[in-house]
């Protein structure tokens, strides 16, 4: 009985410790928070499309031949006019020289006999006819050398090359793809807006891109060309503008979602993109304010949202300009909740 006793009192004494630390206020959750702000923005026609190199094709070759040096690794920068690669030129090389001998032999002949015209020793058909065979040899010269001067294949412009498909020493038939060439630094966007946008946009207007590969980036550029016709199927028209491509994150065939800027502002309300939260009821941001006892608490403020331009999202209601809400911490609160405040050095804020 006595044993039983103990055994009783000491949990009843361990329930009792366990409600007395549950009783007890839990300590307030840190944070850090920023405020919503009111900016200037311009609205845009949102539409999506397609990055297209400004100047792109596949390298073949004009004349079929052994491949003898590769002069590019795959994924170099390449200037108009280097060599990419050489073929087998040894049979060219010698039909030159033999197209030159002629062309020389030519040559004294037609000087030999426009010297004997003058005199009469020949007639006005042999220098006629020796005119002709040095033109001849001349042009047979020429044919020859364009014809060796294609064993060499050059960059056509300046751009990015992408994997070599050939392999020293391999035979390639003519127009065999040697490698792919892209001008990537400016680049394009390609895309469609309905026939009823067609007056809201104009070449020079501003262009901001966002793609899947850097979703966190955004490429700025402007309208630069607008078709003359719409689509009769579709109603739409092809607008295409440049974009500024520094470090060649834009690849050619990439979805490209584009926001075309319009000339006049709208006053909006912004937070930064990262103090959104969402679950299946929408989106929310943790908005900090003071309950009855002055303790500051945290509120789940559901949003509607809008554009997002450069890291900060349009609120289109739900919260008014300066209110404060949380930037950091935001994973393990929950609403009610009792915060304090740090600043931006991590340390706590003074009231």
């Amino acid at each position: 009985g006595v044993v039983l006793g103990g055994i009783f009192g000491y949990k009843f004494y361990q329930f009792g410790q366990m409600e007395k630390q549950l009783s007890q206020p839990q300590p307030p959750a840190k944070i850090s928070v920023t405020q919503a702000s009111e900016e200037s923005w311009q609205p845009a026609i949102k539409a999506v499309g397609s990055i297209e190199a400004i100047n792109g094709i596949e390298v073949a070759n004009e004349v079929p031949g052994v491949v003898e040096t590769i002069n590019f690794e795959s994924g170099d920068t390449v200037s108009k006019g280097d060599v990419l690669i050489r073929l087998d030129a040894e049979i060219d090389e010698a039909a030159l020289r033999t197209r030159r001998a002629e062309a020389q032999l030519a040559e004294q002949e037609f000087r030999r006999i426009a010297d004997l015209l003058p005199k009469r020793a020949v007639s006005q058909s042999q220098y006629d006819e020796a005119k002709a065979n040095y033109d001849a040899a001349r042009a047979r010269v020429n044919e020859a050398e364009a014809q060796l001067s294609k064993k060499v294949i050059r960059a056509p412009f300046d751009g990015t090359l992408g994997i070599r498909m050939v392999d020293q020493g391999e035979y390639i038939a003519t127009g065999t793809p040697i490698v792919e060439i892209n001008m990537l630094n400016p680049i394009y966007v390609d895309y469609t807006l309905s026939e009823k946008s067609l007056p809201e946009v104009e070449i020079g207007y501003p262009v901001s891109v966002t793609v899947a590969a850097v979703p966190e980036q955004t490429f700025t550029g402007e309208v630069s060309a607008i078709n003359t016709s719409v689509n009769p199927e579709s109603r739409t028209v092809r607008i295409r503008a440049t974009l500024d491509n520094q470090g060649n994150l834009l690849r050619p065939g990439m979805f490209a979602t584009i926001q075309t800027g319009q000339p006049r502002e709208n006053r909006v309300v912004t937070v930064p993109r990262t103090a959104i939260s969402y679950n299946t009821y929408g989106d929310f941001v943790f908005l900090v304010e003071k309950n009855d006892k002055g303790s500051l608490v945290v509120k789940r403020q559901t949003i509607t949202t809008g554009e997002v331009r450069d890291g900060r999202t349009e609120v289109i209601s739900g919260l008014k300009a300066g209110d404060t809400i949380v930037s950091k911490g935001l994973l393990r609160l929950r609403a009610g909740q009792r915060v304090e405040i740090l600043d931006e050095s991590g340390q706590e804020a003074s009231e």
